[in-house]
């Protein structure tokens, strides 16, 4: 099956990444403080990234740290930097991460800071996971810089499985699929206009039929699943739209 993933250059990993950094004066700050902050969207039973880059202000030497605590129902698994210059360790219990500056200049000034936390399984799409937090300290252990990062559970990409590419298809194209339950599953063609919509049922699966007729040639249709406020799509796949067929006009029973 010939299919094209949209453009997304800012997903690192298959949940889908949103980064944050530290900005250098936050409306909520007090005079001189310094506040750090990320943000991630994770889907249930996955993998992410939530990231620190380059604080601005005095600089810290050998043995200042970085320290995330994860949030309630959440793990901290790898602390992904490559760079030399920072030893990195995860705590047995996944409660925190951290970085330390063992030989690098000017640590913290440059550069990302990456920690992966894994959501469970059984999180609810939609929710903020509470009690994320950053803290950077200098090598006594006192604080510099402190703050949070929001960890959301984001929604698992919604697999659109028909129609399928290289067959001919009539004006109105049956799709079908599967998607988180519950989720309210819109299919839309390359233009951006609603082809069809239906609900996830328990089971996850979803069908519906264009009630009007697609323009005749070459078209993309793409998935899009939303529940309590958080989307995901999947993946487009290639079609060509041209007379209707008996099996192309047909919409799949659940």
């Amino acid at each position: 099956m010939n299919r094209s993933s949209k453009a997304a250059a800012a997903v690192l990993t298959a949940a889908g990444i949103l980064t944050g950094g530290w900005p250098a004066a936050p409306p909520s700050a007090a005079a001189g403080e310094r506040v750090l902050w990320g943000s991630v969207t994770i889907p249930p039973g996955r993998d992410g990234i939530v990231e620190a880059s380059g604080l601005s202000g005095p600089v810290l030497g050998l043995a200042s740290s970085l320290t995330l605590t994860a949030p309630a129902g959440a793990k901290a698994t790898a602390v992904p930097l490559t760079v030399a210059g920072y030893r990195g360790e995860v705590a047995a219990d996944g409660r925190t991460a951290a970085y330390t500056a063992m030989s690098a200049e000017s640590p913290w000034r440059t550069g990302t800071f990456p920690f992966v936390l894994a959501v469970p399984a059984d999180a609810v799409p939609g929710t903020r996971l509470d009690g994320c937090l950053m803290r950077l300290a200098d090598a006594e252990g006192v604080t510099r810089a402190s703050g949070g990062c929001q960890v959301t559970v984001g929604l698992p990409s919604p697999v659109l499985s028909r129609p399928e590419s290289g067959v001919p298809l009539g004006y109105r194209p049956a799709a079908s699929g599967t998607a988180y339950p519950g989720a309210r599953v819109t299919v839309s063609d390359q233009d951006g206009n609603q082809v069809c919509a239906d609900t996830a049922g328990a089971d996850g699966l979803w069908s519906c039929a264009p009630g009007r007729d697609l323009p005749a040639g070459a078209n993309r249709l793409q998935a899009t699943a939303t529940l309590n406020g958080v989307s995901a799509s999947s993946e487009q796949i290639q079609i060509t739209v041209g007379p209707p067929t008996p099996e192309a006009s047909t919409v799949p029973p659940r």
